[in-house]
Protein backbone atom coordinates (compact mmCIF):
# COMPACT_ATOMS: atom_id res chain seq x y z
CA UNK A 1 0.00 0.00 0.00
CA UNK A 2 1.23 3.75 -0.80
CA UNK A 3 1.59 4.76 2.95
CA UNK A 4 2.66 8.35 1.87
CA UNK A 5 -0.67 9.07 0.05
CA UNK A 6 -2.21 7.93 2.90
CA UNK A 7 -0.52 9.98 5.43
CA UNK A 8 -1.40 12.97 3.00
CA UNK A 9 -5.13 11.77 3.43
CA UNK A 10 -5.42 11.51 7.11
CA UNK A 11 -3.72 14.95 7.16
CA UNK A 12 -6.58 16.08 4.41
CA UNK A 13 -9.17 14.44 6.48
CA UNK A 14 -7.85 15.60 10.33
CA UNK A 15 -7.83 18.95 8.97
CA UNK A 16 -11.50 18.74 7.73
CA UNK A 17 -12.94 17.48 10.52
CA UNK A 18 -11.00 19.45 13.03
CA UNK A 19 -11.72 16.98 15.59
CA UNK A 20 -15.13 17.71 15.63
CA UNK A 21 -17.81 15.80 16.08
CA UNK A 22 -20.75 17.85 14.89
CA UNK A 23 -18.56 18.71 11.52
CA UNK A 24 -17.79 14.89 10.68
CA UNK A 25 -21.56 13.27 11.88
CA UNK A 26 -23.44 15.75 9.81
CA UNK A 27 -21.38 13.99 6.44
CA UNK A 28 -20.91 17.34 5.10
CA UNK A 29 -17.48 18.30 3.68
CA UNK A 30 -15.60 21.54 3.15
CA UNK A 31 -13.60 23.16 -0.19
CA UNK A 32 -10.69 22.00 1.39
CA UNK A 33 -11.98 18.13 1.02
CA UNK A 34 -12.76 18.68 -2.50
CA UNK A 35 -10.01 20.35 -3.72
CA UNK A 36 -7.62 18.03 -1.52
CA UNK A 37 -8.92 14.91 -3.06
CA UNK A 38 -6.42 14.81 -6.14
CA UNK A 39 -3.70 14.57 -4.21
CA UNK A 40 -2.38 18.12 -4.68
CA UNK A 41 -0.23 20.30 -1.91
CA UNK A 42 -1.11 23.94 -1.01
CA UNK A 43 1.42 25.50 -3.54
CA UNK A 44 -0.27 23.42 -6.28
CA UNK A 45 2.55 20.42 -6.45
CA UNK A 46 1.64 16.84 -6.37
CA UNK A 47 2.70 15.47 -3.32
CA UNK A 48 4.24 11.96 -4.31
CA UNK A 49 6.24 11.52 -1.92
CA UNK A 50 9.35 12.98 -3.99
CA UNK A 51 9.28 16.05 -2.17
CA UNK A 52 12.60 17.58 -0.09
CA UNK A 53 10.32 19.58 2.27
CA UNK A 54 9.41 17.08 4.97
CA UNK A 55 5.83 17.64 4.44
CA UNK A 56 4.63 13.95 4.18
CA UNK A 57 6.33 13.04 7.71
CA UNK A 58 4.62 16.38 9.39
CA UNK A 59 1.58 15.24 8.18
CA UNK A 60 2.28 11.49 10.21
CA UNK A 61 3.07 13.07 13.13
CA UNK A 62 0.67 16.27 13.38
CA UNK A 63 -2.65 14.37 12.00
CA UNK A 64 -4.57 14.81 14.76
CA UNK A 65 -6.21 11.24 14.81
CA UNK A 66 -6.38 9.72 18.16
CA UNK A 67 -8.30 7.13 20.34
CA UNK A 68 -9.56 3.37 18.74
CA UNK A 69 -11.66 2.94 15.95
CA UNK A 70 -13.89 0.22 16.42
CA UNK A 71 -14.55 -2.26 13.35
CA UNK A 72 -17.10 -5.30 12.79
CA UNK A 73 -16.82 -7.42 9.59
CA UNK A 74 -18.53 -10.66 8.89
CA UNK A 75 -15.97 -14.17 8.48
CA UNK A 76 -14.50 -14.64 5.22
CA UNK A 77 -10.67 -15.86 5.04
CA UNK A 78 -9.15 -13.69 2.33
CA UNK A 79 -11.10 -10.46 3.53
CA UNK A 80 -10.51 -10.80 6.82
CA UNK A 81 -6.60 -11.09 5.86
CA UNK A 82 -6.91 -8.05 4.05
CA UNK A 83 -8.49 -6.42 6.56
CA UNK A 84 -5.89 -7.25 9.65
CA UNK A 85 -3.21 -6.06 6.73
CA UNK A 86 -5.01 -2.83 6.01
CA UNK A 87 -5.50 -1.91 9.44
CA UNK A 88 -1.86 -2.65 10.66
CA UNK A 89 -0.74 -0.07 8.06
CA UNK A 90 -3.80 2.19 9.20
CA UNK A 91 -2.50 2.31 12.39
CA UNK A 92 1.44 2.55 11.17
CA UNK A 93 0.63 5.78 9.62
CA UNK A 94 -1.63 7.02 11.96
CA UNK A 95 0.16 6.42 15.38
CA UNK A 96 -2.42 7.61 17.63
CA UNK A 97 -5.17 5.27 16.17
CA UNK A 98 -6.11 1.75 17.19
CA UNK A 99 -7.76 -0.45 15.18
CA UNK A 100 -10.02 -2.97 17.55
CA UNK A 101 -11.59 -5.56 14.66
CA UNK A 102 -14.79 -8.20 15.74
CA UNK A 103 -14.96 -10.93 13.28
CA UNK A 104 -18.30 -12.53 13.60
CA UNK A 105 -20.16 -15.21 11.11
CA UNK A 106 -22.39 -13.85 8.40
CA UNK A 107 -25.67 -15.03 10.00
CA UNK A 108 -25.00 -13.10 12.60
CA UNK A 109 -24.75 -9.50 11.55
CA UNK A 110 -28.21 -8.11 12.23
CA UNK A 111 -28.54 -9.57 15.91
CA UNK A 112 -25.10 -8.05 16.78
CA UNK A 113 -25.56 -4.52 14.92
CA UNK A 114 -28.71 -4.28 16.49
CA UNK A 115 -27.31 -4.59 19.87
CA UNK A 116 -23.73 -3.12 19.01
CA UNK A 117 -24.72 -0.18 17.57
CA UNK A 118 -27.83 0.26 20.59
CA UNK A 119 -25.33 0.06 23.22
CA UNK A 120 -23.10 2.79 21.22
CA UNK A 121 -20.35 -0.25 21.14
CA UNK A 122 -19.09 0.01 17.87
CA UNK A 123 -17.59 3.18 15.35
CA UNK A 124 -17.32 1.27 11.51
CA UNK A 125 -19.71 -2.23 10.85
CA UNK A 126 -20.76 -4.38 8.53
CA UNK A 127 -24.38 -3.43 7.80
CA UNK A 128 -25.01 -5.82 5.52
CA UNK A 129 -23.62 -8.90 3.83
CA UNK A 130 -26.51 -8.58 0.69
CA UNK A 131 -26.57 -5.05 0.27
CA UNK A 132 -29.49 -2.77 1.22
CA UNK A 133 -31.96 -5.57 -0.26
CA UNK A 134 -35.38 -5.13 -0.16
CA UNK A 135 -36.30 -1.72 0.98
CA UNK A 136 -40.33 -0.85 1.91
CA UNK A 137 -41.36 1.87 -0.17
CA UNK A 138 -43.93 3.83 0.92
CA UNK A 139 -46.45 2.55 -1.86
CA UNK A 140 -45.68 -0.84 -0.13
CA UNK A 141 -48.79 -1.08 2.67
CA UNK A 142 -48.37 -2.96 5.41
CA UNK A 143 -44.78 -4.64 4.54
CA UNK A 144 -42.00 -5.48 7.35
CA UNK A 145 -39.15 -3.25 7.06
CA UNK A 146 -35.99 -5.00 6.78
CA UNK A 147 -33.57 -4.51 9.76
CA UNK A 148 -31.33 -2.28 8.13
CA UNK A 149 -34.15 0.15 7.07
CA UNK A 150 -34.87 -0.20 11.12
CA UNK A 151 -31.44 0.93 11.95
CA UNK A 152 -31.54 4.41 9.72
CA UNK A 153 -35.09 4.73 10.94
CA UNK A 154 -33.99 4.49 14.47
CA UNK A 155 -31.30 6.85 13.96
CA UNK A 156 -28.27 4.76 14.46
CA UNK A 157 -26.67 4.78 10.86
CA UNK A 158 -24.23 7.97 10.20
CA UNK A 159 -25.62 9.64 6.66
CA UNK A 160 -22.36 9.66 4.53
CA UNK A 161 -23.49 12.14 1.83
CA UNK A 162 -21.24 14.22 0.63
CA UNK A 163 -18.21 12.68 1.98
CA UNK A 164 -15.32 13.14 -0.57
CA UNK A 165 -14.43 9.44 -0.64
CA UNK A 166 -17.92 8.96 -1.85
CA UNK A 167 -16.73 9.80 -5.37
CA UNK A 168 -14.57 7.10 -6.02
CA UNK A 169 -17.53 4.44 -6.31
CA UNK A 170 -20.07 4.00 -9.01
CA UNK A 171 -23.55 5.33 -9.33
CA UNK A 172 -25.54 1.79 -9.10
CA UNK A 173 -22.75 0.88 -5.85
CA UNK A 174 -24.17 4.69 -4.24
CA UNK A 175 -28.02 3.58 -4.82
CA UNK A 176 -27.56 0.64 -3.71
CA UNK A 177 -26.66 2.10 -0.28
CA UNK A 178 -29.14 5.18 -0.21
CA UNK A 179 -32.46 5.38 1.58
CA UNK A 180 -34.84 7.90 1.65
CA UNK A 181 -32.57 11.05 0.61
CA UNK A 182 -29.48 9.92 2.47
CA UNK A 183 -26.58 7.42 1.56
CA UNK A 184 -25.58 5.28 4.78
CA UNK A 185 -23.24 2.91 3.61
CA UNK A 186 -19.99 2.16 1.10
CA UNK A 187 -20.93 -0.61 -0.98
CA UNK A 188 -17.88 -2.99 -1.17
CA UNK A 189 -18.77 -5.76 -3.34
CA UNK A 190 -21.35 -7.26 -5.52
CA UNK A 191 -22.18 -10.37 -7.53
CA UNK A 192 -24.08 -10.42 -10.43
CA UNK A 193 -26.51 -13.67 -11.30
CA UNK A 194 -28.01 -12.24 -14.59
CA UNK A 195 -25.08 -13.36 -17.18
CA UNK A 196 -24.33 -16.53 -19.00
CA UNK A 197 -20.83 -18.27 -19.53
CA UNK A 198 -20.17 -18.14 -23.43
CA UNK A 199 -18.23 -20.68 -25.08
CA UNK A 200 -16.66 -19.00 -28.04
CA UNK A 201 -14.77 -21.87 -29.32
CA UNK A 202 -18.50 -23.48 -30.03
CA UNK A 203 -19.69 -20.47 -31.82
CA UNK A 204 -16.73 -20.45 -33.91
CA UNK A 205 -16.95 -23.44 -35.15
CA UNK A 206 -20.58 -23.40 -35.65
CA UNK A 207 -20.12 -19.78 -37.76
CA UNK A 208 -22.58 -18.02 -35.24
CA UNK A 209 -21.45 -14.69 -33.59
CA UNK A 210 -22.09 -14.15 -29.66
CA UNK A 211 -26.13 -13.21 -29.48
CA UNK A 212 -26.38 -9.56 -28.69
CA UNK A 213 -30.78 -10.50 -28.67
CA UNK A 214 -33.40 -12.86 -27.59
CA UNK A 215 -33.83 -13.68 -32.02
CA UNK A 216 -29.97 -14.51 -31.86
CA UNK A 217 -29.92 -16.04 -29.25
CA UNK A 218 -32.62 -18.90 -30.39
CA UNK A 219 -30.76 -18.69 -33.86
CA UNK A 220 -27.44 -19.27 -32.04
CA UNK A 221 -28.69 -22.17 -29.48
CA UNK A 222 -30.49 -24.03 -32.69
CA UNK A 223 -27.82 -23.80 -34.74
CA UNK A 224 -25.36 -25.05 -31.50
CA UNK A 225 -27.53 -28.22 -31.13
CA UNK A 226 -28.08 -29.12 -35.09
CA UNK A 227 -24.01 -29.65 -34.96
CA UNK A 228 -23.93 -31.66 -32.03
CA UNK A 229 -23.54 -29.50 -29.27
CA UNK A 230 -25.65 -28.81 -26.15
CA UNK A 231 -27.04 -25.29 -25.77
CA UNK A 232 -27.00 -25.11 -22.28
CA UNK A 233 -27.10 -26.10 -18.70
CA UNK A 234 -27.93 -25.11 -15.57
CA UNK A 235 -28.68 -26.98 -11.57
CA UNK A 236 -31.73 -28.55 -12.32
CA UNK A 237 -31.30 -30.74 -9.34
CA UNK A 238 -31.03 -27.94 -7.02
CA UNK A 239 -33.94 -25.97 -8.64
CA UNK A 240 -33.01 -22.52 -7.88
CA UNK A 241 -29.95 -22.43 -10.60
CA UNK A 242 -32.89 -22.76 -13.24
CA UNK A 243 -34.93 -19.19 -11.95
CA UNK A 244 -31.93 -17.73 -11.10
CA UNK A 245 -30.55 -18.41 -15.04
CA UNK A 246 -33.22 -16.32 -15.93
CA UNK A 247 -32.75 -13.01 -14.10
CA UNK A 248 -31.20 -11.47 -16.81
CA UNK A 249 -33.89 -12.11 -19.24
CA UNK A 250 -36.38 -10.44 -16.68
CA UNK A 251 -33.80 -7.75 -16.21
CA UNK A 252 -33.89 -7.27 -20.12
CA UNK A 253 -37.43 -7.34 -20.38
CA UNK A 254 -37.85 -4.94 -17.64
CA UNK A 255 -34.48 -3.02 -17.30
CA UNK A 256 -36.19 -0.50 -14.94
CA UNK A 257 -36.23 -3.17 -12.65
CA UNK A 258 -37.42 -0.35 -9.77
CA UNK A 259 -40.29 0.33 -11.62
CA UNK A 260 -41.45 -2.87 -11.94
CA UNK A 261 -41.82 -3.42 -8.58
CA UNK A 262 -43.51 -0.08 -8.24
CA UNK A 263 -45.84 -1.27 -11.17
CA UNK A 264 -46.78 -4.44 -9.95
CA UNK A 265 -47.81 -2.78 -6.33
CA UNK A 266 -49.79 -0.14 -7.87
CA UNK A 267 -51.13 -2.41 -11.05
CA UNK A 268 -49.92 -0.40 -13.78
CA UNK A 269 -47.83 -3.40 -14.83
CA UNK A 270 -49.51 -6.85 -14.68
CA UNK A 271 -47.76 -10.54 -15.07
CA UNK A 272 -50.29 -11.23 -17.43
CA UNK A 273 -50.19 -8.37 -19.77
CA UNK A 274 -48.68 -8.37 -22.83
CA UNK A 275 -45.01 -7.93 -21.51
CA UNK A 276 -45.43 -10.40 -18.52
CA UNK A 277 -47.05 -13.15 -21.10
CA UNK A 278 -43.78 -12.21 -23.67
CA UNK A 279 -41.70 -13.01 -19.88
CA UNK A 280 -43.34 -16.20 -19.94
CA UNK A 281 -43.00 -17.98 -23.25
CA UNK A 282 -39.68 -16.98 -23.03
CA UNK A 283 -39.09 -19.00 -19.77
CA UNK A 284 -40.91 -21.55 -21.59
CA UNK A 285 -38.12 -21.26 -24.35
CA UNK A 286 -35.52 -21.29 -21.77
CA UNK A 287 -36.69 -24.35 -19.75
CA UNK A 288 -37.44 -26.66 -22.10
CA UNK A 289 -35.54 -25.63 -25.27
CA UNK A 290 -32.56 -23.91 -23.89
CA UNK A 291 -31.45 -26.42 -21.09
CA UNK A 292 -30.32 -29.53 -21.83
CA UNK A 293 -32.08 -32.84 -20.58
CA UNK A 294 -28.88 -33.43 -18.57
CA UNK A 295 -29.18 -30.53 -16.31
CA UNK A 296 -32.26 -32.49 -14.02
CA UNK A 297 -29.33 -34.72 -12.40
CA UNK A 298 -26.90 -31.64 -12.05
CA UNK A 299 -26.17 -29.28 -8.98
CA UNK A 300 -25.10 -25.49 -8.90
CA UNK A 301 -21.90 -26.37 -8.36
CA UNK A 302 -21.54 -29.15 -10.96
CA UNK A 303 -23.42 -27.93 -13.57
CA UNK A 304 -20.24 -25.45 -14.05
CA UNK A 305 -17.91 -28.23 -14.10
CA UNK A 306 -20.22 -29.92 -16.59
CA UNK A 307 -20.38 -26.54 -18.96
CA UNK A 308 -16.50 -26.47 -18.54
CA UNK A 309 -16.27 -29.81 -20.62
CA UNK A 310 -16.08 -27.50 -23.52
CA UNK A 311 -19.48 -29.11 -25.35
CA UNK A 312 -21.77 -26.64 -24.06
CA UNK A 313 -22.18 -23.62 -25.51
CA UNK A 314 -24.05 -21.40 -23.33
CA UNK A 315 -24.09 -21.47 -19.27
CA UNK A 316 -26.76 -19.21 -17.84
CA UNK A 317 -25.43 -18.55 -14.35
CA UNK A 318 -24.28 -16.81 -11.42
CA UNK A 319 -20.69 -15.19 -11.78
CA UNK A 320 -19.67 -17.13 -8.75
CA UNK A 321 -19.23 -19.84 -11.28
CA UNK A 322 -16.23 -18.39 -12.66
CA UNK A 323 -14.23 -19.69 -10.86
CA UNK A 324 -14.86 -23.56 -11.68
CA UNK A 325 -15.03 -22.66 -15.23
CA UNK A 326 -11.86 -21.24 -15.46
CA UNK A 327 -10.14 -24.24 -13.86
CA UNK A 328 -11.71 -26.63 -15.63
CA UNK A 329 -12.45 -24.94 -19.09
CA UNK A 330 -9.82 -25.38 -22.41
CA UNK A 331 -11.42 -22.96 -24.41
CA UNK A 332 -11.88 -19.42 -24.77
CA UNK A 333 -15.21 -17.85 -23.00
CA UNK A 334 -16.60 -14.86 -21.58
CA UNK A 335 -19.50 -13.73 -19.79
CA UNK A 336 -22.13 -11.58 -21.15
CA UNK A 337 -25.24 -10.22 -19.92
CA UNK A 338 -28.24 -12.71 -20.85
CA UNK A 339 -29.42 -11.24 -24.21
CA UNK A 340 -33.47 -11.59 -23.31
CA UNK A 341 -34.66 -8.17 -25.06
CA UNK A 342 -35.23 -8.03 -28.98
CA UNK A 343 -33.58 -4.84 -28.62
CA UNK A 344 -29.70 -5.06 -28.48
CA UNK A 345 -29.73 -2.13 -25.76
CA UNK A 346 -31.75 -3.66 -23.14
CA UNK A 347 -29.50 -6.22 -23.02
CA UNK A 348 -25.53 -4.40 -21.73
CA UNK A 349 -26.67 -4.47 -18.21
CA UNK A 350 -25.67 -7.21 -15.74
CA UNK A 351 -28.26 -7.17 -12.55
CA UNK A 352 -27.12 -8.40 -9.19
CA UNK A 353 -26.36 -7.40 -5.54
CA UNK A 354 -24.07 -5.99 -3.14
CA UNK A 355 -22.55 -8.37 -1.33
CA UNK A 356 -20.80 -6.23 1.88
CA UNK A 357 -21.26 -2.52 2.73
CA UNK A 358 -19.25 -0.31 5.85
CA UNK A 359 -21.90 1.89 7.64
CA UNK A 360 -20.79 4.38 10.78
CA UNK A 361 -22.33 4.71 13.86
CA UNK A 362 -23.86 7.53 14.21
CA UNK A 363 -23.29 8.51 17.59
CA UNK A 364 -19.66 7.74 17.46
CA UNK A 365 -17.17 9.30 19.55
CA UNK A 366 -14.48 9.24 16.99
CA UNK A 367 -16.21 10.32 13.83
CA UNK A 368 -12.74 11.76 12.29
CA UNK A 369 -11.03 8.62 12.33
CA UNK A 370 -14.11 6.89 11.07
CA UNK A 371 -14.03 8.74 7.82
CA UNK A 372 -10.21 9.17 7.49
CA UNK A 373 -10.38 4.93 7.44
CA UNK A 374 -13.12 4.73 5.43
CA UNK A 375 -10.96 7.27 3.29
CA UNK A 376 -7.85 4.90 3.22
CA UNK A 377 -9.89 2.21 2.08
CA UNK A 378 -11.47 4.14 -0.43
CA UNK A 379 -8.09 5.01 -2.51
CA UNK A 380 -8.73 2.94 -5.98
CA UNK A 381 -5.01 1.33 -5.16
CA UNK A 382 -6.13 -0.55 -1.60
CA UNK A 383 -9.99 -0.65 -3.21
CA UNK A 384 -8.17 -2.49 -6.00
CA UNK A 385 -6.53 -4.77 -3.75
CA UNK A 386 -9.46 -5.71 -1.76
CA UNK A 387 -11.11 -6.79 -4.55
CA UNK A 388 -9.21 -9.09 -6.18
CA UNK A 389 -8.07 -10.11 -2.65
CA UNK A 390 -12.28 -11.16 -2.19
CA UNK A 391 -13.17 -11.71 -5.70
CA UNK A 392 -16.02 -9.51 -4.84
CA UNK A 393 -17.20 -7.44 -8.22
CA UNK A 394 -15.75 -4.12 -7.63
CA UNK A 395 -18.04 -1.17 -7.07
CA UNK A 396 -15.24 1.27 -8.17
CA UNK A 397 -15.19 2.33 -11.93
CA UNK A 398 -11.32 2.60 -11.91
CA UNK A 399 -10.50 -1.23 -10.16
CA UNK A 400 -9.84 -3.91 -12.55
CA UNK A 401 -9.87 -7.88 -11.25
CA UNK A 402 -7.13 -9.76 -12.39
CA UNK A 403 -9.25 -13.03 -13.25
CA UNK A 404 -11.00 -14.24 -16.19
CA UNK A 405 -14.27 -13.09 -15.72
CA UNK A 406 -12.73 -9.71 -13.91
CA UNK A 407 -11.50 -9.10 -17.85
CA UNK A 408 -14.42 -10.36 -19.29
CA UNK A 409 -16.49 -7.95 -17.45
CA UNK A 410 -14.29 -4.93 -17.35
CA UNK A 411 -15.96 -2.99 -20.19
CA UNK A 412 -19.44 -3.92 -18.49
CA UNK A 413 -18.63 -2.39 -14.92
CA UNK A 414 -16.67 0.53 -16.45
CA UNK A 415 -19.40 1.20 -18.56
CA UNK A 416 -21.79 1.53 -15.23
CA UNK A 417 -23.82 -1.01 -16.76
CA UNK A 418 -24.46 -3.02 -13.66
CA UNK A 419 -27.62 -2.68 -11.90
CA UNK A 420 -29.53 -4.13 -8.68
CA UNK A 421 -31.71 -6.75 -9.74
CA UNK A 422 -35.74 -7.42 -8.64
CA UNK A 423 -35.09 -10.20 -5.73
CA UNK A 424 -33.43 -7.00 -4.28
CA UNK A 425 -36.27 -4.59 -4.69
CA UNK A 426 -39.34 -6.52 -4.74
CA UNK A 427 -40.91 -7.13 -1.17
CA UNK A 428 -44.04 -9.28 -1.11
CA UNK A 429 -47.76 -7.64 -0.31
CA UNK A 430 -49.00 -9.98 2.70
CA UNK A 431 -51.03 -12.69 1.60
CA UNK A 432 -49.82 -13.12 -1.47
CA UNK A 433 -50.48 -16.56 -3.31
CA UNK A 434 -47.80 -19.12 -4.02
CA UNK A 435 -47.52 -18.01 -7.27
CA UNK A 436 -47.19 -14.39 -6.66
CA UNK A 437 -43.55 -14.00 -7.54
CA UNK A 438 -42.81 -14.76 -11.48
CA UNK A 439 -38.69 -14.04 -11.30
CA UNK A 440 -39.57 -17.94 -10.13
CA UNK A 441 -41.69 -18.60 -13.38
CA UNK A 442 -39.29 -20.75 -15.95
CA UNK A 443 -38.81 -23.24 -12.72
CA UNK A 444 -42.44 -23.83 -13.07
CA UNK A 445 -42.03 -24.19 -16.19
CA UNK A 446 -39.07 -26.44 -15.85
CA UNK A 447 -41.04 -28.73 -13.17
CA UNK A 448 -44.33 -28.84 -15.26
CA UNK A 449 -46.37 -27.09 -12.85
CA UNK A 450 -47.67 -25.07 -15.42
CA UNK A 451 -47.14 -26.25 -19.29
CA UNK A 452 -48.93 -23.12 -21.22
CA UNK A 453 -47.16 -19.79 -20.53
CA UNK A 454 -50.31 -17.36 -20.60
CA UNK A 455 -51.53 -19.30 -18.08
CA UNK A 456 -48.57 -19.66 -15.58
CA UNK A 457 -48.91 -15.25 -16.16
CA UNK A 458 -52.21 -15.23 -14.95
CA UNK A 459 -52.34 -17.64 -12.19
CA UNK A 460 -49.01 -15.29 -11.03
CA UNK A 461 -51.20 -12.08 -11.35
CA UNK A 462 -53.94 -13.73 -9.52
CA UNK A 463 -51.78 -14.23 -6.84
CA UNK A 464 -50.50 -11.43 -6.55
CA UNK A 465 -53.46 -9.46 -6.47
CA UNK A 466 -54.66 -11.60 -3.50
CA UNK A 467 -51.89 -10.01 -1.08
CA UNK A 468 -52.16 -6.55 -3.06
CA UNK A 469 -56.27 -6.94 -2.07
CA UNK A 470 -55.68 -7.56 1.29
Amino acid sequence: MKLLALLAIMAMLAAACGGSDDAASDGTSDATDTAADDGSTDDGSTDDGSADDGAADDSSTNSGLEGTLRVLIHQNPPGVEFMENFNSEFEAANPGVSIDMTVVNADDIPTVNQTRLNAKDIDVTTISVTGFANAVQPYMTGADSPYWQQLIEAGLLMDLSGQPYLANYDQAAIDGSSFDGGVYALSLGRTSYSGMFVNEDILAEVGVDIPTTWDELVSACEAVKDAGFKCAVAGGQDAWPVFVGTYGLLGSLYPDQQALVEGLWDGSVKWDDEQGIKLFERYDYYANDMLDAESAGLTGDSAAQRYAAGDVAFGPMGAWNAGAVADNAGFEWEYIPFPGSDDAADNQTLFGKDDMSFAVAADTPVPDIAHAYLAAFSEPDNYNAFANATNYLPTQPTAALESALGTSIAPILQAGNFAIGFEQLFVQPKGAGQWHNAKDGALWMYNGDFTDPAVAAEQAQADLEAGLAG
